[in-house]
């Protein structure tokens, strides 16, 4: 768990730092940059897709760790939006109030107690 606390909290990092120069470099003009490498069908709008799925897989699951209850579906509005950001934090918490027990941290409290 450790190392793995270490990942997130290194990623949390890099992504911090890379977002906030490329937005003191581009401003904030993410969305038609995003979509608009989409709609040209190269490889960079491939990856922005495979990128666009991985964050609603992300999504879903935050969704559904919280039983799609009213706070997790908010959460899983910040996962597919927040991205890396938000789930290295995520994760980070999470890891430390389930105390490392990994089958807690996938499956949330809940549905740990009933496996």
């Amino acid at each position: 768990m450790t190392l793995f606390r270490l990942f997130l909290g290194i990623c949390l990092i890099a992504i911090v730092a890379y977002t906030s120069a490329t937005i003191a470099n581009h401003g904030w003009n993410l969305l038609p940059v995003f979509f608009g490498d989409m709609a040209a069908m190269g490889w960079p709008g491939q990856f922005n897709l495979d990128f666009m799925t991985m964050l609603a897989l992300s999504a879903i699951w935050v969704a559904w760790r919280h039983q799609f209850s009213a706070g997790g579906l908010a959460l899983a509005v910040l996962a597919f939006f927040g991205g890396m950001l938000f789930l290295s934090i995520y994760l980070l918490i999470h890891s430390h109030r389930t105390k490392g027990d990994v089958k807690t941290l996938l499956l949330g409290e809940a549905r740990a107690r009933q496996a």
